[in-house]
């Protein structure tokens, strides 16, 4: 073997722990960028949906508009879309941001213009 070749394959001082230190500062990064906010949201969509009643407007992940009209027990609701038009959905089914943003936006609209 030549001298160059024994430099080469020489490891650096410390270049073990840098690559392990590395690794776990990678993993912390996903952990707390991606993975907690996405547990973080799918928490709030649970009780969200286990706070929902009767008689509420929803809008469901599929962008339907409806009316909760009876909430049965095996995890289902029944909603009315239009008059005498009824559906029955997942409690799942109900998009926490959708529903939010629509009724902003019917709180707005009832809402007085101010002069």
């Amino acid at each position: 073997m030549s001298l160059l070749t024994v430099l080469l394959q020489a490891q650096q001082p410390g270049g073990g722990y840098f690559s392990l230190l590395f690794m776990v500062g990678m993993i912390a990064v996903m952990y707390f960028f991606m993975i907690r906010p996405q547990a973080k949201r799918a928490k709030e969509q649970k009780k969200f949906s286990e706070s929902i009643t009767v008689g509420e407007d929803i809008v469901t992940t599929a962008g339907i508009h409806g009316k909760i009209s009876r909430a049965n027990e095996d995890g289902t609701l029944k909603i009315e879309v239009s008059h005498g038009t009824f559906m029955t959905i997942e409690r799942s089914a109900i998009s926490m941001e959708m529903t939010n943003a629509a009724r902003k936006k019917a709180a707005g609209a009832s809402a007085p213009a101010k002069a």
